[in-house]
């Protein structure tokens, strides 16, 4: 039997945007510079950020933006060296009970109309489809689903 590694999950710091810049970087054809991160972690006042730590090593990350009652996850990625070992939805779980604690309601995220894997991830945590943003993704116009989940109501 093959054991695998514990992670945590816990908030980001500078120290962690140069592992996340390496999943973004994995994950997604217009990465985030790090710039934005350093941004997201101390100049908005809404922004909230984890990372997946496996034995020192930042494997994945999620953040989110929680105004009022509504929360909106800007990203979320797991590196594809630790794809399929539930990484992800820790990383989700873990931001809709921040986003619970800090008193919001709704969650949204946009996703490619493509990546049924992510859609199944967030089909499984309540999300729903509530409309489709055209042309959403510079890289190659292709279309995002928005998806919400009431915070407040067991599924």
């Amino acid at each position: 039997m093959i054991e695998q590694a514990k992670s945590v999950i816990r908030p980001m710091t500078i120290e962690d945007i140069e592992a996340v810049v390496k999943v973004e970087e994995d994950s997604f054809a217009t990465p985030w510079e790090p710039a934005i991160f350093m941004n997201e972690l101390h100049v908005n006042k809404f922004a909230h950020y984890c990372v997946c730590d496996v034995d020192g090593d930042v494997v994945g990350y999620c953040g989110s933006w929680v105004i009022g009652e509504d929360a909106q996850i800007t990203n979320i990625a797991v590196h594809t060296s630790s794809r399929g070992q539930k990484r992800g939805e820790h990383l989700l779980i873990h931001a809709m009970d921040h986003a619970r604690k800090l008193g919001a309601l709704n969650m949204s995220l946009e996703v490619r109309v493509s990546n049924q894997v992510a859609q199944q991830l967030y089909k499984k945590f309540g999300f729903k489809p509530g409309g489709i943003r055209k042309n959403y993704y510079t890289d190659n116009q292709e279309d995002a689903m928005v998806m919400w989940v009431k915070l407040n109501e067991k599924e």
